[in-house]
């Protein structure tokens, strides 16, 4: 079954792409098919609100980031202090040292771990948000000019039907 639908999905790509479904196509009655297209990877990245949703971000994360950078200079400081007075110290005082800076290191390692999953989590909820609002500009856009199908993939677009800029043009208007 899936093997079947890749396989439908892969035809219907060869259709579009080879210009079978041409922008001028007609269909009943006779009106003309009215396609665009949207770069929504731009749009994330040149939009207002992208670069306000980035600056919260790194704004957000800056404390969290801060800390993972004073443990790691922790961990210098006391790998430094280790090799210094190694031949100083007792077998048992390197020993405890050593564990001290071996479990500041696992605590660095998963603390990176939460910050990166919390950052990954956080970036989803206000890509989503830009998604939605991306998305309701380009419908807002399509019922306006009448357009029957507007597609963010292809092989080929001419500038004839790319949306993108008038999309992003109304970005920077809200």
């Amino acid at each position: 079954m899936i093997l079947r639908t890749i396989k439908i999905v892969t035809l219907c790509l060869l259709f579009v792409s080879s210009g079978m479904l041409s922008v001028q196509s007609s269909y009943a009655g006779g009106h003309q098919l009215k396609i665009g297209f949207v770069n929504p990877v731009k749009l994330l990245e040149l939009s207002p609100q992208g670069e306000k949703a980035l600056l919260l971000l790194e704004e957000e994360f800056r404390p969290r980031d801060q800390e993972l950078i004073d443990i790691r200079e922790k961990v210098v400081v006391l790998e430094d202090d280790l090799d210094k007075n190694r031949l100083v110290l007792q077998a048992s005082q390197i020993k405890k040292k050593q564990r001290a800076i071996d479990s500041l290191k696992r605590k660095l390692k998963r603390d990176q771990q939460e910050a990166r999953e919390d950052y990954n989590i956080r970036r989803n909820e206000e890509l989503a948000k830009l998604q939605r609002l991306v998305r309701e500009m380009i419908v807002t856009i399509a019922n306006e000019e009448g357009f029957d199908l507007i597609v963010e993939q292809a092989v080929y677009v001419s500038n004839r039907i790319d949306l993108t800029e008038r999309v992003l043009q109304r970005l920077l208007e809200e």
